[in-house]
């Protein structure tokens, strides 16, 4: 086991009923009601499925796959940690069951075992705990909060509550339980119904592990009643059972906790000392300026994966941040690019003050997002094209303006005899999909006085990437003598990183993931540019 720093707290947050009722959230409100008291923090998910990550996962199976800056694939929730603490995460922050196993198995195959039958007690279950205790071992962090991902009760989900069990016993006040459940208004008899909670948390007690602290999520307040009664049938205080009602905004969700003293509860419950009151004045700005935008405008985002909002997660949340920056509210609409073409291209596109192409593997859709970057270059309506949706437009650019006969990717036809954008050549004798793509955090040089440059303010960068192809820097002189220029650079490999339209009033598209490095308290700053520029218009 790694020797954690004794004074690090490890709080475990569970979940119970039913999927989907904001573990991850609720995780990200504690840290920053901790972290606005002077506490470091740091946040983990620890994810059942045998996968060793999300990389291979489809969308709608798991929503989007995020990106760290150390180029681990992680889940979305991952996301929500840094959007809310502003505090970069790694490889460690997320642990799926499948990493577990892979490295059980590979120590067994080693021999560290000395041929001991490796069994889910105690060898999964110390892994489980090592990887636990990994990110306190660095002395650095006064609170992890470990998220269990699924629900209790799943049988996947086993293996991780006996670890819990065993590390509260182990270390006493130093760990804690939190457990969200679910609190039903059943609109036929109009109450709330206490009785899946208390399942929930006889599950719990089962496996061995009394939850500390019930957060409660409902659509209907919990009267003092409801909360004395979960609290006598459940073995927890009264002050212990936390409502978590339903509200319009994830990030008002930190000052509801702050209001039903959740943090307050976790301090006194691992005996950790009382700083600061939680100083959230920023957030709270935040909060008034989402709640009172002084405009609204309509930003378009065509995918092919619209159907779940979830694949696309950091990039509205960015579009949340950039227009509570610009004083506005962003009116997403979600267009299905399988469903667009020049027939329609007026209808679906009308009255959009900007348009996000996003990003995206396979060539389903392609033409549909073409067609609406013509629309919009020829129409001089704001474009923010992401990875494959900056692709798009290197390749529209080259079909309609340069007339290149069969521009392509050759991602979408192998066999274009102009692949204005190509594979990698490092990526070319790949054949294992899983974590061998182009990942994380690399430099990117912006060219002087270009627009990308006066967005950041700077002329180095570094941006999180995922992705395969690249712009192929045999059609660039073509394009840069159009007026389409690269006007970020890698300094170490020269491959294209950000391209925009020197004849258009806001065209820029970007190689790199901007989406995932925007924050409450950091808006991207193309992010607040393309909404700036969406908003000036009439």
């Amino acid at each position: 086991m790694p020797g954690a720093n004794q004074h690090t707290r490890f709080v475990f947050v569970t979940g119970g009923v039913a999927s989907s009722l904001g573990k991850g959230i609720i995780s990200a409100s504690l840290a920053k009601l901790l972290q606005a008291r002077g506490f470091t923090v740091t946040i983990q998910k620890l994810d059942p499925y045998i996968n060793i990550d999300p990389g291979t996962l489809n969308p709608y199976e798991h929503g989007e796959c995020y990106v760290t800056e150390d180029g681990a694939e992680t889940d979305l929730d991952l996301g929500h940690y840094e959007r809310f603490l502003n505090i970069p995460t790694s490889q460690a922050n997320n642990v799926t069951t499948g990493r577990i196993y892979q490295a059980v198995i590979e120590k067994e195959r080693r021999g560290d075992y000395l041929g001991e039958t490796v069994q889910v007690i105690p060898h999964i279950t110390d892994e489980i705990k090592y990887r636990i205790q990994l990110l306190g071992d660095c002395k650095k962090y006064d609170f992890v909060i470990t998220e269990i991902g699924g629900t209790v009760g799943d049988i996947e989900s086993l293996p991780y509550i006996e670890a819990i069990r065993q590390l509260k016993w182990e270390m006493g006040t130093n760990c804690l339980v939190i457990h969200l459940t679910l609190v039903p208004y059943l609109s036929a008899a109009k109450e709330l119904k206490t009785k899946p909670t208390q399942h929930s948390v006889k599950t719990m007690l089962e496996y061995g592990v009394q939850p500390d602290i019930l957060v409660c999520r409902t659509e209907k307040p919990l009267n003092q009643s409801i909360r004395n009664k979960i609290a006598l049938f459940c073995n927890v205080d009264a002050s212990s059972v936390i409502e978590s009602i339903d509200t319009n905004s994830i990030y008002k969700v930190p000052l509801l906790m702050k209001a039903e003293k959740l943090d307050s509860v976790v301090l006194k419950k691992t005996k950790a000392p009382v700083r600061r009151p939680p100083g959230l004045k920023k957030w709270e700005g935040f909060i008034r300026k989402l709640d009172s935008p002084k405009k609204t405008i309509d930003i378009g985002l065509v995918g092919k994966y619209v159907e779940l909002v979830d694949a696309y997660k950091s990039i509205i949340e960015a579009l949340i941040h950039a227009g509570t920056e610009n004083h506005c509210k962003v009116n997403l609409r979600l267009i299905h690019s399988e469903q667009l073409d020049d027939s329609n291209l007026v209808d679906k596109l009308t009255n959009l003050k900007g348009l996000i192409v996003a990003p995206g593997f396979g060539d389903r859709g392609i033409e549909g997002k073409i067609s609406a970057i013509t629309y919009v270059r020829k129409n001089n309506i704001p474009f923010f094209g992401i990875c494959l949706g900056m692709q798009c437009a290197m390749i529209e650019f080259a079909r309609n303006v340069l007339k290149i006969p069969r521009a392509h990717s050759t991602e979408m036809d192998p066999a274009t005899p102009n692949p204005v954008i190509d594979i990698m050549e490092e990526q070319k004798k790949i054949h294992i999909k899983g974590g061998t793509m182009r990942l994380g955090a690399y430099p990117c040089e912006l060219k002087p006085k270009s627009m990308a440059q006066k967005i950041y303010g700077q002329e180095l960068i570094s941006e999180r990437h995922r992705h395969r192809y690249e712009v192929n820097n045999i059609y660039l002189e073509r394009f840069e003598k159009a007026g389409l220029i690269a006007s970020g650079i890698n300094p170490e490999t020269e491959l294209v990183e950000i391209v925009e339209l020197t004849d258009h009033p806001w065209f820029i598209g970007v190689q790199f993931h901007p989406e995932y490095k925007s924050t409450v308290d950091a808006p991207h700053p193309l992010f607040i540019d393309f909404v700036r520029a969406a908003k000036a218009l009439p």
